[in-house]
């Protein structure tokens, strides 16, 4: 015997971001920094590792945590070595105009 199907009602993104709100704000507590936000998604880092938060067609919150992509690793280890190349250009600079004598 076959049972009807009953259609599955999505939720509104009104009521996703409800949701979703109460999470982010206990997670941002505890250190999480919110990188992307929408009214059914999240996507959070702190130190090596990404954290996304799903509010899904239900309702039903999902936390999935990942490490750290190639591109923010690598973006990470190319902004350090930027940093140390300024410092020592200013280093350099500073010591030809003889503000370091």
């Amino acid at each position: 015997m076959e049972t009807p199907h009953q259609p599955v009602e999505p939720i509104a993104p009104e009521a996703a971001a409800v949701i979703l709100a109460p999470k982010l704000a206990e997670l941002e507590a505890e250190g999480w920094v919110v990188l992307v936000q929408t009214d059914y998604m999240a996507r959070l880092t702190r130190g090596k590792s990404n954290l996304d938060v799903r509010v899904d067609l239900l309702g039903q919150l999902e936390l999935e945590e990942k490490p750290l992509t190639l591109p923010q690793e690598s973006g990470r280890i190319i902004a350090t070595l930027f940093l140390i190349i300024f410092f020592l250009l200013a280093l350099v600079l500073a010591s030809g105009l003889g503000v370091l004598d």
